[in-house]
């Protein structure tokens, strides 16, 4: 039909039903958001699932940060402004995709900026011609692996724990206990805030991507989340994804890995 809206999902929060699904990029887009277990006031994490036409699409995810609900009106303004950026009608000749996401991210940095206060964090996948491409900043995690579990993309989280882990000093585990796991360095809304870009990786045809909030990387080793997603129905993992992640929640206090916190993951895997 013409003139339609194209294809998306822009989620907040679920509090009933499963996971939400969109194709999207000659795959399937499966998308969950859930409120940290106990928490009264808002969830501070949205997904935003886009259909840009021809075959692309973008994958994005902001967790906010501030408290109450500071971290929700920037999580929700940067995907807002991502959105409409990208919507809106380009300029003759159009600009390559990765050149217009770059700017529609700049567009979500100076909103957040424009409330003067609370921070989010950023993490994109933009999907085209059968490569996947990141941006970010923050510690929202991006992974992308094969169906045999074979790591394709993992960025390095702007957070000393990560810095660690990546030159060596900690391995993945003791990051996740770390008293400074919690810190983040780089955030949109914040002074100096910078985006990171990865080069464009080649798809596999059974990779699957994975864009999410740091509810699920505080509870879930990178390998653990790689095993629980990289085969199988999508739709039914990633419910068990979240499951895993919830039952960590809830041993916080036994000494164990996890950290109770809001939690927000977007799957994306190509059609067969």
């Amino acid at each position: 039909m013409e003139n339609a809206p194209p294809p998306e999902l822009f989620v907040r929060e679920q509090v009933d039903g499963g996971p939400a699904v969109l194709p999207v990029a000659g795959g399937e887009a499966v998308v969950l958001s859930r409120r940290c277990p106990g928490k009264e006031t808002p969830n501070e994490d949205a997904a935003l699932v886009l259909d840009l036409g021809g075959g692309a699409g973008l994958l994005a995810v902001a967790d906010g940060c501030g408290g109450l609900p500071a971290g929700e009106k920037a999580a929700a303004a940067a995907l807002a402004a991502l959105r409409e950026r990208l919507l809106a009608p380009p300029v003759e000749p159009p600009a390559p995709w990765s050149t217009r996401v770059y700017a529609a991210f700049e567009a979500a940095a100076a909103a957040v900026g424009e409330l003067a206060g609370p921070g989010t964090t950023l993490s994109v996948v933009l999907l085209e011609d059968g490569r996947a491409r990141t941006l970010h900043a923050g510690d929202s995690p991006i992974l992308v692996f094969g169906q045999r579990g074979r790591r394709r993309i993992e960025v390095v989280a702007h957070s000393p724990t990560a810095f660690a882990v990546e030159a060596g000093f900690l391995d993945e585990r003791q990051a996740m206990v770390h008293e400074d796991r919690h810190l983040v360095l780089n955030a949109l809304g914040g002074e100096g805030a910078r985006i990171e870009i990865g080069p464009p990786v080649r798809l596999r045809p059974r990779d699957t991507v994975v864009v999410a909030s740091d509810g699920l990387s505080d509870n879930l080793l990178p390998e653990e989340t790689i095993e629980l997603l990289r085969a199988g129905p999508l739709q039914r993992r990633v419910e068990q994804a979240a499951a895993a992640a919830a039952a960590r929640m809830a041993a916080e206090g036994d000494g164990g890995l996890g950290h109770a916190d809001d939690l927000t993951l977007i799957a994306w895997r190509r059609r067969s």
